[in-house]
Formats: C-alpha cells, structure tokens, sequence
C-alpha cells in the first residue's frame, strides 16, 4: 500500500501567501501555477489521486512535485537547470560559421591591384552555397551538417545567396535595362470602332 504523500505545512505566511497567489495567477508560467495549485490542493486535504484528477495529470507526478516542495521549498516551483538537449556546436563554432559565409568564397575572381580577375583558389567554388559552406566548416574542424548551417545562417539573418556575378558589369558606359513603367497597370483591350 503506498504511503499517503501530502505537501509539508508552510514555513511562514510569507511562503503561504506566494504559493497561493501563483496557484489563482492569470499571467505567470502554466507549469508553475499547476504546481502550486498541486500544493494548495494537498494543504486542503486531497489525496494525490484527487489532485491529479482535478488538475488532469498523472498521480506519480503529483506525487514528484509534493516530494520536491517538501525538500526544496519554493525552488520546487521552477524547472531544474539544464533541460533539454544541449547544443552540438559552441557558440564560437556558430561565429565561425557566420563569418565564413560573410566572407569572398575562396574560387571568386577578384580584381586586384592591375584591375584583373584573380581567383584565390581557382578549383574552389566561387558562390557560397549551403554544400560549400557546409564542407568549407567541416574543413575548419566544426562537425556540422548542411540544415543546422541553413538554420544558423536563417537565424542570424545572413545572406550566402550572392547576386549572380554575370548580371553586374564593369563596363562605365552599361546601362541597366529598366523595368516597364507600367507594369503594375492592367492594359486594356481597345473596343473595336
């Protein structure tokens, strides 16, 4: 027969009066106020079965709860540090990730000092792609795979996708073609006369 587990007496009206205005708060984390309701639902008498009914959670975890507040006090209330799964890269890692997509791909011709293209590394890729990223970090020693770089990259709202070099020209004399004037205005048809 388990034993009847119930939350131990408050140790002052101080730690009364906090636990009961969280248990009827509106605008505080759900979990903790489920907790204290936990708690204020076992100083008025009801079994862990009870509680757990009323609230719509599991026995054992009432259970937990009222074994934790006994112990911890209002530290019980919060969840415990470091939940959740860890991260797979440091935030260096992610810094350098940044910073490589931020920077010339090494297989981009640039002009140097006699205004003439020259490539750093004429075998590597000249655009950033998320492949090329992807290989260039894991080059650098950072074990990451090619959707936690799109994620990175999306997160920090940084551009990899370059303007294509063939649409730009060096040429002083280039005009850009313009967009059409009224491209936004529907053209009607004439009605025949």
């Amino acid at each position: 027969m388990p034993k009847l587990l119930y939350a131990r007496p408050p140790l002052d009206a101080d730690e009364e009066r906090k636990i009961r205005k969280l248990a009827g708060a509106r605008h505080a984390p759900g979990d903790w106020i489920v907790r204290a309701q936990m708690i204020v639902l076992s100083w008025q008498g009801l079994r862990t079965s009870a509680i757990a009914a009323k609230l719509g959670c599991h026995m054992q975890t009432v259970r937990e709860r009222l074994d934790r507040f006994n112990v911890e006090g209002l530290a019980e209330l919060g969840d415990r540090p470091g939940v959740g799964r860890k991260p797979r890269i440091t935030e260096v890692e992610r810094g350098q990730v940044i910073a490589l997509a931020r920077s010339t791909p090494p297989g981009k011709p640039v002009r140097d000092a006699t205004g003439d293209l020259v490539a750093a590394d004429e075998t590597a890729p000249a655009e950033w792609t998320l492949n090329t990223l992807t290989a260039a970090a894991r080059a650098a020693g950072i074990d990451i795979h090619r959707s936690q770089v799109r994620r990175i990259l999306v997160t920090e709202h940084v551009r990899w996708r370059h303007t294509r070099s063939w649409t730009t020209s060096t040429d002083p004399d280039f005009v850009p073609k313009e967009p059409r004037s009224s491209a936004s205005i529907p053209t009607r048809r004439q009605a025949p006369r």
